[in-house]
């Protein structure tokens, strides 16, 4: 059951309207919420913030309209991005950069001027140089006011390439990082159905407009987010993606978000991947939230005006993530929180990042509540901005609708309204509430202050005047600065001044040994961890640095340890190596530690197996899966010589405790032959041999992991003897089909029957897919006779579909689909209009690929099924109405939950699979509400958990949410499958299905008694 992909919101009969109490205010505004905007004037009385804060509002319309991001200049001046063409307009180059002031000096702006017009979706401003860098894709643009008129009149393309495609995924957020590299949020392009003339550029190569022999990227970098020096030319990849917003911490750690989750930490950049291709690990980000990914919100909206979700629910707008680092908010706000807006609720969530190994875990701050939420359904706070004066400030970019039409109903779509509320917009400061007016709105004089007025900033504890201090003195290239950051990194008392200045010397070009020697010392872990950063960066002209690295290795930081283990990839020495197994044994649970020591380059990859090997224990199950690890990058580039060797090492008969690791070897190698980039035919010879040691390994070796991955090696590099494959069959139908023996090993042996053509087993086939078998057998067996490449499992599918548990069912609808298998959708489209097979057998995940299918007859068929009608659904919803007047029995909706929804659901983490929103969030929900979205959820459709589908280039198809990808492979999770790895290189086309669709007939598969019982449970929970 995965109604939560689709929701139609209901509008309660009774609302109840709260006073919500305001700093400075206490009284509602008189206008109607429930149809109407709330005029600026009255917003602040919408608003409810955390204990201990005031807002105030800074401007509103009709000084600003539709604003998305900001940005604080040096001299005080504030630029704001208006983004008025979402959702749809990519046309009439309607986007601006506005300037505002404060005229009068009262902390409120009260002038506008146009800075920059004419843009098409621009998403974020970042302050550079003498201008701004804005994104607006397919580009990154640089704009100045040359004759201080302050209007832009030199416009540079700094970066282009970018896709321009669904406004909510295109590139933005360009900030400055402590590394002097300019980062910028990105994310894969989304591809469109209905709007492919305005949002169908996918993107091409990212490069330097104009700059021949300039570094360049991929296609839409992938996907992923970007880092660039512009005056230098650099440009890199990163190792992840965000969606809108990323945010440093004040030791440079790098966090994004996507809309349905909150944050995340970019654990391993990039470049320690790129150094080892054969290491095939999608895994570079930690999901970092201690109370779900995508986590229940308590929004105070009066009225939700088509809401994906209703007023109380999960988050699936996250946007705008924030570290909070101007230091004067009060406890627990201050230290080490991340601010982000969920525009859909109306509301900003706050957490607290707590210590976790390589990185980190977020905790609520607030129980029950939000930091700031507003009563106002049109309030839509989108990203946040950490100013000088320490306080935050939101904007709202203040809309009746948030969502893309991409992921709406043409109903809703033609209402009308999506531009509505397009001539407004407000900008809040959230500030403790005995702060000060903003004094930054009268004017800054950082821009003119001296070198030696500039090094001193570094050590403010508002990051917002650390950072622009750093980047004006790398800016100015002022050689008189370099005494006066020496002294700052030799005697600061301010670690973070240390940190600065060490940084600012990088980006002049004077940083040298002997102070990275010093920082590798200091007492805070931080500085030590960016120490040995700088220190992997001078490497190859200061080599005497790989002894004071060396040193490090008993630090008692995690994060130290760490980023050392990361340096010491770079270092191919006996010592180094030595050191490299020693951090990675002391912490070799942490699967980010595993990885980091295998980001070595790959001819360091046999000598740490055999250290592995030689340490290995089999308590610990983390020891196998790094024996997998390293076995598969020998697989995928080692010599044939090399593998064969361990083939024979993972086979062996004798016994004892170091062959624990012998199954996890042979998978590895398995995996690896199979992600081979090029088979060499030498190696494939080379295996024939073993052939029959694996045949008799399988059949023979006494523990299951060595079999299984047995078979996996016999699959990967095929059983080519005819003489021994014709008897290994026959040997291993005799097993299957013997019912005295163990379901384990017949099951092991019907997978074995598939190294060949089972066109001549399939009636063995068929009788062991009968209810008398157990459900392993079955589902084996249904596996295999699937290899056959006509319509035969179709047919007998369907033939036995009356017989088929649930269980069994699930598999066997998965037979009828695929890339060249429209002979078989034909066959189920027809089992369901004839009432054969039902639809709502069918998953949401399988009915959106049927409703896609290329061909346009069996698409439409597909789209009659599985869409349901409003009529029929009211029809439903009135007959089901007497569920609500029935008394729900919890522990019978209970099971109800897991026969029907845990398939996709868990509820507050436990029960049932984690794939779609969590269903504990709903307790809140009336019972009316749960189950109209259970039944007739047609109006708006959740962009929450976007599905993508991977075409591979053996003709295979996987559809899923992307749970995480590197540069060399990326994960999918799908309904309740395990998730897969997918190696890059094996990739014929990747795309985002862009569909939402719940699967209908729920009420065909519960009465009304369970109904009852099921929403009982879920308001219990």
């Amino acid at each position: 059951m995965t109604f939560f992909y689709k929701y139609k919101i209901r509008v309660l009969n009774c609302l109840i309207i709260l006073l919500i109490g305001v700093s400075g205010c206490n009284k509602q505004p008189e206008t109607n919420q429930l149809t109407s905007a709330v005029e600026a004037k009255d917003a602040l009385a919408t608003f409810t913030v955390a204990d201990g804060f005031k807002i105030e509002m800074i401007a509103s319309e009709p000084l600003i309209t539709d604003p998305v991001d900001m940005e604080i200049d040096e001299y005080g001046r504030l630029y704001v991005v208006e983004m008025h063409g979402y959702p749809l307009d990519a046309k009439t180059g309607s986007g601006n950069i506005i300037l505002l002031s404060d005229e009068d000096g009262d902390g409120n702006m009260d002038k506008r001027k146009v800075f920059a017009e004419g843009l098409t979706l621009p998403t974020s401003v970042m302050r550079w140089k003498k201008g701004i860098i804005v994104t607006d894709a397919p580009h990154i643009l640089y704009f100045e006011d040359t004759d201080n008129d302050g209007k832009a009149n030199l416009k540079d393309t700094l970066l282009s390439g970018f896709a321009l495609s669904n406004p909510q995924h295109n590139v933005n957020t360009p900030v400055y990082g402590l590394d002097n590299w300019i980062y910028v949020a990105h994310e894969g392009s989304v591809t469109t159905r209905e709007y492919k003339e305005d949002f169908g550029d996918e993107g091409s190569e990212i490069i330097f407009p104009g700059v021949p022999n300039s570094p360049k990227l991929p296609i839409n970098a992938n996907g992923r987010s970007i880092r660039f020096q512009p005056e230098q030319r650099k440009l890199e990849m990163s190792s992840s993606r965000t969606q809108f917003g990323h945010t440093f911490d004040e030791w440079g750690n790098l966090f994004g978000c996507n809309n349905s989750n909150q944050g995340y930490h970019e654990v391993i950049p990039n470049r320690y991947f790129d150094r080892n291709p054969d290491l095939l690990s999608s895994e570079s980000t930690q999901n970092m939230s201690d109370h779900l990914n995508a986590p229940e919100v308590f929004p105070t909206t009066i009225h939700p005006d088509r809401q994906i979700l209703t007023n109380v629910g999960v988050m699936t707008s996250a946007c705008g993530i924030t570290t909070y680092l101007g230091d004067s908010f009060p406890d627990p706000f201050n230290k080490n929180v991340t601010f982000i807006t969920e525009s859909v609720s109306n509301l900003v969530h706050v957490d607290v990042l707590k210590e976790n190994g390589a990185s980190f875990t977020a905790s609520r701050v607030l129980e029950n509540k939000e930091f700031l939420t507003s009563t106002d359904a049109w309030s839509r706070p989108v990203n946040i901005y950490v100013g000088p004066d320490g306080s935050i400030y939101v904007l709202d970019y203040y809309r009746r609708v948030i969502e893309s039409p991409e992921w709406m109903s043409e109903e809703a779509i033609k209402a009308g309204d999506l531009y509505d509320g397009h001539d407004k917009g407000r900008i809040f400061r959230i500030s403790p509430k005995d702060a000060k007016n903003a004094e930054w709105t009268k004017g800054l004089k950082l821009g003119n202050e001296s070198t030696e007025g500039l090094v001193k900033q570094l050590e403010n504890k508002n990051y917002w005047w650390r950072i622009n201090a750093q980047r004006l003195l790398v800016d100015r290239a002022d050689k008189s600065a370099v005494p006066f950051l020496t002294e700052l990194v030799r005697n600061s008392k301010s670690p973070l001044g240390r940190l600065h200045a060490l940084w600012t010397l990088e980006g002049l070009g004077e940083l040298n040994s002997p102070l990275i020697q010093l920082a590798l010392k200091d007492k805070i872990p931080g500085v030590r961890t960016n120490a040995i950063k700088l220190a992997e960066l001078h490497l190859s002209k200061s080599p005497e640095l790989a002894k004071n690295l060396l040193s490090l290795q008993n630090d008692s930081d995690a994060k130290v340890r760490f980023q050392l283990l990361l340096t010491l990839g770079y270092l191919n020495s006996t010592e180094a190596a030595s050191v490299r197994n020693k951090l990675l044994f002391k912490d070799v649970t942490d699967k980010w530690v595993q990885i980091a020591a295998l980001s070595a380059p790959a001819d360091q990859t046999a000598p740490l197996l055999k250290v592995v090997l030689n340490n290995y224990r089999s308590d610990v199950p983390e020891f196998a899966s790094l024996v997998q690890r390293l076995t598969r990058m020998v697989g995928t580039s080692g010599s044939p010589e090399d593998i064969n060797k361990l083939i024979k090492q993972s086979t062996s008969m004798v016994m004892g405790k170091r062959n624990s690791w012998q199954g996890a070897m042979l998978e590895g190698l398995s995996h690896g032959l199979e992600s081979r980039k090029l088979k060499l035919q030498e190696s494939i010879l080379a295996f024939d041999g073993n052939q029959s040691l694996l045949v008799t390994t399988f059949f023979d070796h006494p523990t299951s992991e060595v079999r299984q991955a047995a078979l996996e090696m016999l699959r990967v590099i095929e059983l080519k003897d005819e003489t021994l494959k014709n008897k290994s069959i026959q040997r291993a139908i005799k097993i299957a089909t013997d019912r005295t023996l163990s379901d384990k090993a017949r099951t092991e042996s019907i997978n074995f029957i598939s190294l060949t053509d089972p066109t001549p087993h399939s009636n063995i086939l068929k009788q062991l897919i009968v209810p008398q078998e157990q459900p392993i057998i079955q589902l084996a067996a249904l596996k295999v006779l699937n290899k056959i490449p006509d319509t035969t499992v179709s047919e007998y599918v369907i033939k036995q579909w009356p017989v088929l548990t649930p269980e069994i069912r699930e598999a066997a609808i998965g037979t009828f689909l695929g890339k060249d298998n429209q002979d078989r959708i034909e066959l189920l489209l027809t089992a369901i209009e004839t009432n054969k097979i039902q639809a709502s057998s069918v998953s949401f995940g399988r009915s959106v690929g049927l409703m896609q299918n290329t061909d346009k007859t069996l698409r439409n068929r597909a789209r009659k099924l599985f869409t349901k009608d409003d009529e029929e659904g009211k029809k439903v919803n009135k007959e089901y109405k007497k569920a609500l007047e029935l008394t729900g029995d919890v522990t019978n909706g209970k099971s109800v939950f897991i026969q029907n929804c845990a398939i996709c659901h868990q509820v507050r983490g436990k029960i049932g699979i984690e794939f779609g929103p969590d269903m504990g969030t709903v307790h809140n929900w009336t019972r009316e509400d749960i189950m109209a979205n259970i039944l007739n959820p047609n109006l708006s459709i959740s962009s929450g958990y976007d599905l993508w589908e991977v075409e591979l280039k053996n003709g295979e198809l996987a559809q899923g949410i992307i749970l995480s990808e590197t540069s060399t492979a990326l994960t999918l999770r799908n309904n309740g499958k395990l998730d897969k790895t997918i190696n890059r290189q094996d990739i014929k086309s990747i795309k985002s299905l862009n569909e939402s669709a719940m699967p209908s007939g729920l009420e065909k598969k519960i009465n009304k008694q369970e109904m009852a019982d099921l929403l009982a449970f879920l308001r219990k929970n």
